[in-house]
């Protein structure tokens, strides 16, 4: 991979096109993209900005861990999101949203909420609406991602409230859903201990997500997991067992390795992978069809930062085969990181975006080769 710097005047030929922030569009031309690829600004200047969701014509909506929930709209269709609107402020760290049937769907710590009729009340939010309110309320790992599946439920996780222990309520470390008015709640699976990204795959509908692991066993343990669940009441090995193979030293008493269902890719210790997309637009090469995109957050907990990148996931016959990267750069050759890539979200016209929470910004990639 390598990037291209070449410029026209009045003609964008280069993957880094002009942003609103001066010092951010230079920041960009650190990237590295494979050849053919351009990333540009959609939007900044959104603190903490975290999952999205796309709503009808093409409004996009941004979660965030400060409190705020945003509305952005390109209406011009030249790639910079012109309009945006503050739906919300002072939640509680609104990190989901989802979007259906002209609802938003916006999950905080400790409930879900609804904000009904919000493409025609996006300068005028209305009254959120409370979905369900049953979630613990505890701040570690308790951020949660939100999407609805192909059966028109609501996803969510609920993350364990430590770094590594035996979780006090049942629904601790689990992978859940439940109706869009908030009633049938169930637990899916267990054993999760902090799940910020999740997708269906096209063609089986086969459930994929990401589960980060365990802090302090070394720079290299445990990697961090893509499993697949396949029934409910499936185990996924948190706090007895990391990676399918690792158990867990502190934590002895409980489910053996063999118990549990180990993941189907392990990727690197701590480069915290969260938001993830199967690429099935027409825009890209063939070669990116079906196969998974996955935001790398980066590590904290490792001596040589790793991570802070988009790397893509291969698959063949329906399972992971390799991994490279798609886009890098966030890290710098010092072991600083200027950018934190979160979740990606997939445009109708085949075009991708990606959310930075350190940056505080959304990224738009396209393909023109």
């Amino acid at each position: 991979m390598f990037l291209v710097r070449l410029w026209l005047i009045g003609l964008c030929l280069v993957p880094v096109c002009q942003a609103a922030d001066t010092e951010l569009a230079g920041l960009l031309q650190q990237l590295q993209l494979p050849p053919g690829f351009r990333i540009s600004v959609f939007a900044d200047q959104l603190p903490t900005a975290r999952s999205m969701a796309l709503g009808d014509d093409g409004v996009v909506y941004l979660g965030t861990r400060e409190g705020s929930v945003y509305a952005l709209q390109d209406s011009d269709h030249d790639g910079v999101a012109e309009q945006r609107y503050r739906l919300a402020q002072n939640l509680y760290m609104p990190n989901g949203v989802a979007y259906k049937n002209n609802s938003l769907y916006v999950a905080e710590v400790h409930r879900i909420i609804r904000f009904d009729a919000i493409q025609q009340h996006l300068s005028d939010p209305p009254t959120a609406k409370v979905v369900y309110d049953q979630f613990p309320s505890e701040k570690h790992h308790g951020w949660k991602y939100l999407r609805f599946g192909p059966d028109g439920k609501l996803y969510t996780a609920v993350g364990a409230p430590c770094n590594i222990c035996e979780p006090s309520q049942a629904v601790f470390a689990t992978l859940v859903r439940l109706n869009s008015d908030g009633s049938q709640f169930e637990i899916l699976a267990n054993g999760i201990r902090n799940s910020v990204g999740f997708d269906w795959q096209p063609n089986t509908g086969a459930l994929f997500f990401h589960d980060n692991g365990r802090d302090y066993l070394g720079n290299d343990l445990p990697p961090e997991e893509l499993n697949q669940w396949h029934f409910k009441g499936e185990h996924f090995g948190f706090p007895y067992c990391h990676a399918g193979t690792i158990a867990d030293p502190e934590i002895k008493n409980g489910l053996r390795c063999e118990q549990t269902s180990a993941p189907v890719w392990k990727y690197q210790a701590h480069i915290a992978p969260l938001g993830m997309r199967f690429y099935t637009g027409k825009q890209f090469p063939n070669t990116y069809h079906h196969q998974l995109l996955v935001a790398q957050h980066g590590s904290w907990n490792r001596d040589q930062p790793q991570g802070y990148q988009i790397a893509l996931v291969r698959f063949s016959n329906g399972k992971p085969e390799s991994e490279e990267r798609f886009i890098s750069g966030w890290l710098t050759a010092s072991g600083e990181a200027w950018g934190r890539p979160v979740d990606i979200l997939q445009l109708p016209d085949g075009s991708l975006l990606i959310s930075d929470d350190k940056r505080g910004a959304i990224y738009r990639v396209e393909y023109r080769p």
